[in-house]
């Protein structure tokens, strides 16, 4: 049963909202939403963040890398007041999707009244109002959600980069490991999913939805992962996959990236940031494994300010911290140590969010 906020609850995150609107104060996080010393803090029906003129909902529907097989790297947008939505990587859907019902954060969807339908709303989202996917690259933690809610699934394209979409189609849905639910590979091709190859920079619009796309590569490790650039009503948000910093003497993906985006930050567009920071500073170099941490974010982050041009450019960008790499280890908070390690490090004027499963962020 779809658990319902309490009405004075609701009252005042709508207040609170308006009056962030009304008075254009600085963005900052929800009360409520920052739980001293939670993991993973519990999902509310009210958006955790919410920007003075937001244009996008995300909704986490995981947004961990590593041990956490239940909560990782799936990130739900859409337009506000719509129903429609594409999905930006795929590593948890149906466990993200069943605990954003049982929190009610999927109330708002406009979804049409439909009596006759045997499915959930959380079953209704998945086949009425997400409309696509954007996968980054074939990592089990960004396609694993993709593969086993398949079967349950309606068709839909999915864009990715043509190596991305070789890996899928041989290793995944191929047939032996799984069903080819895609229209290319292995035979007998069952053809739910349709690959859109994606050229770098090409603008491809998704069919049924106001969602105009472009694709960028990044490089991590031996693989190519993908950053994918939404543009609704001429306003966007940008979804980074796993990436790696720019190499001295290597291919420099992120550079070529901001040359690319800057001019919608100047043109104060681009309404959000969604980028790695897998591990904290502590990790060696030597450890990385083709990641991001806070320090070299944040001088990655510079090289877009430079490019930018003028004076703190990006200021009050929403910049949204995505697969933080959870540990075994004991007494180790990883989401709280990066996102101490990011603020203090912020010379920029950004606006840090740590992405966290079930939490909404209107932008």
């Amino acid at each position: 049963m779809t658990q319902k906020m309490h009405p004075l609850s609701e009252l005042s995150l709508k207040l609170e909202s308006w009056l962030q609107s009304w008075l254009g104060v600085r963005p900052h996080r929800l009360p409520g939403a920052a739980r001293s010393g939670a993991r993973e803090p519990a999902a509310s029906a009210g958006p955790t963040y919410v920007d003075p003129n937001p244009h996008f909902e995300i909704l986490a529907l995981g947004s961990r890398s590593g041990i956490i097989d239940g909560n990782l790297s799936a990130y739900m947008i859409r337009p506000l007041n719509r129903n429609e939505a594409v999905l930006c990587d795929a590593g948890t859907v149906g466990n993200g999707l069943k605990l954003a019902q049982a929190s009610g954060t999927l109330d708002d969807i406009p979804l049409p009244p439909d009596p006759d339908s045997s499915l959930d709303l959380a079953g209704r989202v998945l086949t009425e109002t997400i409309r696509a996917y954007c996968i980054s690259h074939a990592h089990l933690d960004h396609v694993a959600g993709l593969v086993l809610t398949s079967p349950d699934d309606t068709p839909k394209p999915i864009y990715l980069l043509p190596q991305t979409r070789k890996l899928i189609a041989e290793n995944l849905f191929n047939n032996e490991i799984w069903g080819n639910m895609g229209n290319m590979g292995a035979r007998p091709a069952l053809g739910k999913y349709t690959y859109r190859d994606m050229t770098p920079g090409e603008v491809q619009e998704i069919p049924h939805t106001s969602f105009r796309l472009q694709a960028w590569p990044l490089s991590h490790g031996n693989l190519t992962s993908t950053a994918f650039l939404l543009d609704s009503d001429g306003q966007k948000l940008l979804y980074l996959g796993d990436t790696q910093h720019d190499q001295a003497g290597g291919e420099h993906q992120l550079l070529t990236l901001w040359h690319h985006v800057a001019p919608a930050i100047r043109a104060r567009r681009l309404h959000g940031l969604m980028i790695e920071t897998t591990y904290p500073n502590s990790q060696p170099v030597t450890q990385l494994r083709a990641h991001l941490t806070p320090r070299l974010l944040l001088a990655s982050l510079h090289q877009l300010a430079d490019i930018c041009g003028g004076e703190r450019p990006l200021e009050g960008l929403n910049v949204i911290c995505t697969h933080v790499k959870e540990t075994f280890a004991r007494d180790a908070h990883p989401v709280e140590t990066i996102e101490k390690e990011l603020n203090e490090g912020n010379d920029l004027g950004v606006h840090f969010l740590m992405a966290r499963q079930g939490e909404r962020y209107l932008v």
